[in-house]
């Protein structure tokens, strides 16, 4: 079993930054791998950057390359998504997830809002 609280979100000026914190539970964080994925209003969830279980491999969707960066602490059972340059666009519910065999898990998701 695992539990992912993500925080750290809130309104924000175009072209300010903000940093995505995502706590997780239990004794298999060091070993998955771990994603930040985003849902706008009336729009799909989609990926926005992922990271191996060792942190050595990060990959990020075209809309966020250069602009945010995932890293991972695994001796604090913690992902990180540093945004930076924000735009009204990256205005979502962000989410943290993993996955273990069959099993998904999802955090309760924290609100980006990029506006002036």
């Amino acid at each position: 079993q695992v539990q992912l609280v993500e925080s750290g979100g809130g309104l924000v000026q175009p072209g300010g930054s903000l940093r995505l914190s995502c706590a997780a539970s239990g004794s298999i964080f060091s070993i998955v791998a771990m994603g930040w994925y985003r849902q706008a209003p009336g729009k799909q969830r989609e990926l926005v950057a992922t990271i191996t279980s060792g942190g050595g491999m990060t990959n990020y969707a075209d809309s966020v390359k250069g602009r945010f960066t995932i890293s991972r602490d695994n001796g604090k059972n913690t992902v990180y998504l540093q945004m930076n340059s924000l735009k009204p666009e990256d205005t979502a519910v962000y989410y943290c997830h993993t996955a273990r065999g069959i099993y998904d898990y999802w955090g309760q998701g924290t609100q980006v809002t990029v506006s002036s």
